[in-house]
């Protein structure tokens, strides 16, 4: 029968060099050099962790709808002064707006 031998994969071949310690010798860690030490077991699970960290943008909540509006340069201004994360505090500004009972009337009528 043509073809029933089995081929050795290179995976397989990899193992099987590796049941035997490389005629050099296995890599021992001098200390001249901190490029070339071995990472310790915790640094190692520290980058698996890292590695298994999901990338790219949070997901986010749901609750929000992107919207185009026009809001005074005055107004917008006040809150990019403030740095990093003005659209946040903008969006918090507006619930305690809201949370005020008179406020609430004035969208009621």
């Amino acid at each position: 029968m043509t073809g029933s031998v089995k081929k050795r994969t290179e995976r397989e071949e990899i193992l099987d060099a590796m049941k035997s310690p490389p005629p050099a010798g296995y890599f021992v860690w001098d200390g001249s050099d901190e490029d070339e030490r071995p990472a310790s077991a915790a640094e190692m699970q520290a980058g698996i962790v890292a590695a298994r960290k999901p990338r790219g943008r949070p997901a986010g909540s749901g609750k929000k709808e992107q919207v185009a509006i026009r809001i005074d340069i005055e107004v917008l201004d006040a809150f990019r002064a403030a740095g990093p994360g003005w659209q946040t505090r903008m969006n918090a500004a507006l619930k305690d707006w809201l949370r005020d009972p008179q406020h609430k009337k004035m969208l009621e009528t």
